[in-house]
């Protein structure tokens, strides 16, 4: 890999017009772009069937967003915005604590800090509903959350008192629509804070459509972070520090990468946790009793020379030994020019912010051609970002 990745290489005009503020009014009417070893088509995505390899594998990420802002208002009248990242223990399933009651403890970001005091606790009420929030440690913004009735769930809780974290870059205020729209109609497991939005233009129909043509559908786990909006700040993109996220993977999802005739993920957060487990594979065969944490400098360090099936076998004997059927990791896998694809042969996904890690990631997946693909989607006048529309790319073929 490369020593040096200038951020400002991977920037592009993007004009505020072809930012989608709100999604279509049907799923798959969006457009799609398929691009194949230097040739593009542009399509429309109900037509998505036709242009995958036959037999595919298609992997789902199935992580539910949740209304992740709250809002707060002081006596003062000043309004305190917490907004939820990740439960405060770290060894806590995200989908344990969102099914907690009584009391549950995240990590936040907060506007308006300065105007909360320790000791102060805010609280919130709808109908019979009362919530509390306190801050247990300014440094690492950690608050506490408790409310009544104690019988509800946290996620009980927040689905009536929060709102939908929309991505930043729309600049407007969530609306009751967004409740559904930015929610897959597959999302499952609570715990997300951003949608995996390649997946927000498939319908039942499409899913139906899959499986009629001899397609294969699989569903893990990977609830997307507030990170995967964080710009490069750095000169050198190799000098960013990757977000964290939690994965959750399942025994029948190795077997069906291990029998695959072709892999396509929906959306960089599935790609992110099927590498992510070829190298938890790697790690397994040099050390039986490693941790599911891969760190965003490990594809670069770790043996590059292990087959996708040595991997996989691996992690399935982990699940065999372990006598379990679903496992829970961590990943801050970081994918740039210079990675080498162990896993995915397809991406389905929708067009990135300029000089993001995702466009770095298909700048790796799809090579210099991501300019051409981007520069394409722009004169066409496709829908950019979370609302926007969508493109196929096949796996650059090394030479």
């Amino acid at each position: 890999m490369e020593q040096s990745i200038k951020t400002k290489d991977y920037e592009y005009d993007l004009p505020s017009e072809q930012i989608a503020l709100y999604p279509l009014a049907e799923r798959d009417q969006s457009k799609l772009l398929v691009y194949k070893q230097g040739t593009i088509g542009h399509h429309q995505f109900n037509q998505i069937a036709n242009f995958l390899p036959k037999s595919s594998t298609l992997f789902f990420n199935d992580t539910k967003v949740i209304p992740a802002r709250l809002h707060f208002q002081k006596t003062t009248g000043a309004t305190i915005e917490i907004f939820l990242l990740n439960p405060a223990d770290s060894k806590e399933l995200v989908q344990q604590a969102m099914a907690t009651t009584a009391t549950s403890r995240w990590i936040c970001t907060i506007g308006n800090l300065k105007r909360w005091t320790d000791s102060t606790i805010l609280i919130k009420e709808h109908n019979e509903i009362n919530l509390t929030a306190k801050i247990v440690d300014r440094t690492k913004s950690i608050v506490e959350f408790s409310w009544q009735p104690q019988s509800k769930s946290f996620a009980e809780i927040i689905t009536i008192m929060g709102l939908t974290p929309l991505p930043p870059y729309l600049n407007r205020k969530a609306e009751a629509s967004d409740r559904t729209a930015y929610q897959t109609v597959y999302s499952h497991y609570d715990g997300a804070v951003a949608a995996p939005t390649a997946g927000l233009h498939f319908t039942d129909r499409i899913l139906n459509e899959l499986t009629t043509q001899g397609h294969f559908t699989q569903f893990l786990t990977l609830h997307v972070s507030a990170g995967t909006f964080q710009p490069i700040k750095v000169e050198n993109a190799l000098n960013h520090v990757m977000h964290n996220e939690q994965v959750v993977v399942t025994k029948k999802n190795v077997a069906a990468v291990l029998s695959a005739k072709s892999i396509v993920a929906i959306g960089t957060t599935s790609m992110r946790t099927l590498e992510s487990l070829y190298w938890y594979g790697v790690k397994l065969i040099d050390n039986p009793a490693a941790d599911f944490k891969i760190e965003q400098g490990d594809p670069y360090k770790l043996p590059q020379h292990v087959d996708l099936k040595s991997a996989f076998k691996k992690v399935l004997d982990h699940f065999n030994t372990k006598g379990i059927e679903v496992l829970t990791g961590q990943t801050s896998i970081y994918m740039v020019p210079g990675y080498s694809f162990k896993v995915v042969d397809a991406l389905i996904t929708n067009f990135h912010q300029p000089g993001s890690t995702l466009i770095l990631l298909i700048a790796a997946f799809a090579g210099p051609d991501w300019k051409t693909i981007y520069e394409e989607a722009l004169k066409n006048k496709y829908r950019f970002l979370s609302y926007g529309d969508s493109s196929l790319l096949f796996r650059k073929v090394a030479t």
